[in-house]
């Protein structure tokens, strides 16, 4: 009696999700909800890195469409390396030092204006790696000015509060070293080569200078040049000529962007995790991939995110959980591509004292979810994809990513052949952050004897969750939503 009464409330509940009465877990209706009058240092900016790259970071071919790509997904930060072509008389992008085929500057530069706010209004911010000599400066800044015009947001002098997203709409900002501390670093590097890691190759991206600088060029001419440059850099970047502390130094006259490798940013964090957050309050910290990541791999964003960095920078054209957990951050605020800080990050305690996401804090909401079915898999697969002689065996796996107190992994038992599994199981998440975390949900079949196989994932931003049966989307590895995959599920804040 029981198993029949459970097969006949899973009949209705696969009725419900099959005519659309469920509503989705995100509230499309909410749309950009988060106060957006804050300055940028306020906010996680969905950032990429080496933008312009189709594959991986030795020898793929260098492009605009992953640019369009990410623009057309509400990334807001796209990076582009600048290097001389080899008659030295024009710019093109490329990885430098590797085997990467280049694409013209000003072919980038068109496709951002023609796609910057394709998906968001919120401004778009273009980092340059900039290895140029001071004539190529000149052409670069007549490249930028006539391409974005009115568009393009330089303020005539340096800025001591970084402006808001919603006062810089539809507005396209640059940042970059200013010349004079282009010459600084290189002076720098030539005391101090002595760091030999293993990603070397990739030495901080904006701290590698110009090998071909001609020493001879006429000071009046490279003034000039400088000058019409810097003019158009809105937000200054460089580290100075100090060590971590030096770097991270809060300066109330000026603010500036600061940015840290993956394995820089590790060791930060052993030792200078306050004074990061002090910083990244006021300032913007970016973080890249090590060098070493040449498949276009990812790092665990969160060690950023919970120290306040705002420039996460992501290869989006790879895959995985990491990208996965960016896609999750970024469907929040409608998918704007700029998501608020949660104020724990913003604010100093009475005693100056800063967040810490190692404390061992209260919990302060538990979600519960309840996993009911999942469908839609025998209509976007072909009949044999999973097994090819009986339907597959699903199980689904459950986690939250956030601070280490919270991180927690489960799942359901495995429902044997069915195309339609139906687990109807229940899990608790305690949360002692919910502001920082995402519900990871992925569904694999079960295979005895070899590798379970991948059958859709989806990260969700727990502030978001809309309480109540919901029907949830799921996606393929690379973040595309399938046409009908999707799993009925619960959520409710006890």
């Amino acid at each position: 009696m029981a198993s029949s009464s459970v097969s006949f409330l899973m009949l209705i509940l696969l009725s419900i999700l099959n005519l659309g009465y469920v509503n989705p877990p995100l509230d499309p209706k909410l749309g950009i909800h988060h106060d957006m009058n804050a300055p940028l240092s306020h906010y996680y900016i969905y950032t990429g890195h080496n933008s312009y790259l189709t594959g991986n970071q030795l020898s793929s071919d260098c492009s605009d469409v992953p640019i369009i790509q990410a623009l057309q997904r509400s990334v807001r930060v796209i990076e582009l390396d600048i290097w001389p072509n080899s008659d030295k008389d024009d710019i093109e992008v490329l990885h430098g030092r590797t085997l990467t085929a280049p694409v013209a500057l000003i072919k980038c530069l068109r496709s951002i204006k023609e796609h910057a706010f394709s998906a968001s209004e919120y401004p778009v911010v273009i980092t340059l790696e900039d290895h140029l000599m001071p004539d190529l400066q000149e052409k670069v800044a007549e490249m930028i000015t006539q391409t974005f015009g009115d568009m393009l947001f330089s303020p005539s002098e340096s800025l001591k509060e970084l402006p808001s997203p919603e006062s810089l709409r539809k507005r396209v900002m640059i940042s970059t070293k200013p010349p004079k501390e282009y010459l600084q670093s290189k002076e720098v590097k030539e005391k101090d080569d002595t760091k030999k890691e293993a990603e070397q190759d990739d030495v901080d991206e904006e701290e590698d200078e110009d090998e071909d600088e001609d020493d001879e060029e006429d000071p009046k001419s490279e003034k000039k040049a400088a000058s019409e440059y810097k003019r158009l850099i809105a937000i200054h970047a460089g580290k100075g000529k100090g060590g971590l502390s030096d770097w991270l130094r809060v300066d109330l006259n000026k603010v500036r962007r600061l940015s840290l490798s993956e394995p820089e940013l590790e060791k930060a964090v052993d030792t200078h995790s306050k004074e990061i957050i002090r910083f990244t309050q006021q300032n913007l910290l970016r973080i890249y991939p090590k060098g070493i990541r040449v498949d276009s791999s990812n790092y665990d964003p969160f060690v950023g995110w919970m120290h306040g960095a705002q420039m996460v920078a992501f290869n989006m054209q790879g895959y995985g959980r990491s990208l996965w957990l960016m896609h999750g951050m970024f469907r929040a605020n409608g998918g704007c591509g700029y998501v608020k800080k949660p104020d724990l990050l913003l604010k100093a305690g009475p005693n100056n004292e800063v967040f810490d996401p190692t404390a061992n804090l209260p919990v302060k909401t538990t979600l519960k979810v309840t996993v009911y079915m999942g469908d839609g898999w025998d209509k976007d697969f072909d009949q044999t994809h999973f097994d090819t002689y009986s339907p597959p065996d699903f199980y689904a796996k459950l986690g939250i990513a956030g601070v280490p107190a919270d991180e927690v992994k489960k799942r359901t038992k495995t429902m044997d052949d069915n195309w339609i599994p139906s687990w109807d199981e229940q899990f608790e998440f305690p949360l002692t952050v919910p502001e920082l975390a995402l519900l990871r949900i992925k569904v694999l079949d079960y295979n005895l004897s070899d590798k379970d196989e991948f059958a859709g994932q989806t990260c969700l931003p727990v502030a978001e969750l809309r309480q109540g049966i919901r029907a949830v989307p799921l996606y393929d590895r690379k973040g595309e939503k399938y046409s009908s995959v999707k799993l009925l599920m619960r959520f409710e804040f006890i």
